[in-house]
């Protein structure tokens, strides 16, 4: 199964190790398009270029059988990512540590799988039950 993962970068970068974790653990039985997510020194500017990066970004959503994402940290990047997602059909699950104030456009849409979480362990639970192993 090809993943599409979704993280901030320019909103922040505060769970970019997490981010790694959690794509480390997709790709022992998955493929996932978007590694580099995951990456701790990833800069918040990234320098392909912004248009590059949205040929790059959609075209991976397209390709993705399913997309998750960590939203603890907001960024506007990752709503329209998702909103992307779901206009193209494909399967969401939304993660995020509960206390979040998670957007009522996420929490309010029925489309998308929505999973809070308090630790990781609970997070990596889910997550399995998620990649079907």
């Amino acid at each position: 199964m090809k993943v599409y993962f979704a993280g901030s970068i320019r909103g922040g970068r505060a769970d970019a190790e997490l981010y790694q974790r959690i794509i480390k653990y997709i790709k022992q039985t998955d493929v996932v398009l978007t590694e580099h997510v995951g990456n701790p020194e990833l800069s918040s500017i990234e320098s392909s270029g912004d248009t590059n990066i949205y040929d790059q970004d959609t075209a991976w959503l397209r390709e993705a059988d399913l997309v998750i994402a960590e939203c603890t940290c907001p960024s506007l990047g990752v709503g329209y990512e998702l909103a992307y997602a779901e206009q193209h059909r494909k399967p969401v699950h939304i993660f995020y540590r509960e206390g979040t104030n998670l957007s009522a456009m996420l929490t309010g849409d029925k489309y998308f799988q929505i999973h809070p979480y308090k630790t990781e362990t609970e997070l990596f639970k889910v997550l399995e039950d998620v990649l079907g192993r």
